[in-house]
């Protein structure tokens, strides 16, 4: 037995039409999936605020040193020239950001202006090297590509040049755990950097005791277990002119970072 309702009897050809055009115009005038988003989104998105949005801050403004310490440097090692903050490399040392930072994204760009220049940037690093040039920290190795023919050890063949350019290790006695194994070091596992005179682009990621870097737009190091989670970032002079530019970070939001996982901070 069929227990659906009766279907409505339709007399005459005036009647369908009649159903016809009210069920059209309800189509018509009903509200679109596409649009309710739209609408939706014109409605919630002015409720998110921007200062509650993770935003770009450029650590190095183009102009001056504003936001630096020179640690161990000297005043002629540093200076800004055409947007550039420029390097001598001499003598060896750091100069430091003035405040700490915990989980971030790093952007930098560098250039070696000469063959087998050396440098790096240090995350999670001490405010003052102790009893060394260079600090405590995650160094992310900097090294122009001639490094490794210049400085071949004696009957040894040269290593990859991706074994050396952007090395992830601990610096000054900071123990962390490579993800890649050269010995305690963490090696990139492509040669993607470019050599003299030409830019380079590091893109870092610092969280939680972990660190990834990409180089020219592809992720092929890392680092984890870092002993340090809180620190302060540093640009490294060792040996030969370099330069930075867009040196800019973006702030996350913190974890569950112990007292002894951060570094002692240095009032100025």
């Amino acid at each position: 037995m069929d227990s659906s309702l009766p279907k409505p009897k339709i007399k005459d050809e005036k009647q369908l039409n009649r159903i016809v055009a009210v069920k059209e115009n309800h189509e018509k005038n009903a509200p679109k999936p596409i649009l309710l988003c739209f609408l939706l989104q014109l409605f919630l998105l002015p409720a998110l605020k921007s200062e509650n949005l993770n935003q770009w801050v450029e650590l190095f403004n183009g102009k001056d040193l504003s936001g630096w310490v020179d640690v161990n440097t000297s005043p002629d090692t540093w200076w800004v020239e055409g947007g550039l903050l420029k390097c001598t490399g001499k003598p060896i040392g750091v100069m430091r950001t003035e405040r700490q930072y915990e989980n971030f994204l790093l952007h930098v760009e560098w250039r070696h202006m000469e063959s087998g220049g050396n440098s790096g940037i240090f995350a999670w690093s001490d405010a003052i090297p102790f009893g060394n040039r260079l600090p405590k920290g995650i160094e992310i190795q900097m090294l122009e590509l001639d490094w490794v023919k210049l400085n071949q050890r004696k009957g040894s063949p040269p290593p990859p040049v991706a074994y050396v350019h952007g090395e992830l290790f601990g610096a000054g006695g900071m123990t962390a755990t490579p993800d890649n194994p050269r010995g305690s070091r963490s090696k990139s596992l492509e040669n993607r950097c470019k050599g003299r005179g030409q830019w380079n682009i590091y893109d870092v990621v610092c969280v939680d005791g972990v660190v990834k870097l990409s180089v020219n737009g592809k992720f092929v190091n890392g680092i984890r277990n870092s002993q340090y989670k809180k620190g302060y970032i540093c640009l490294e002079s060792e040996g030969s002119e370099i330069h930075f530019k867009n040196l800019n970070i973006m702030e996350l939001p913190s974890g569950i970072t112990s007292a002894d996982q951060r570094v002692p901070v240095i009032e100025e």
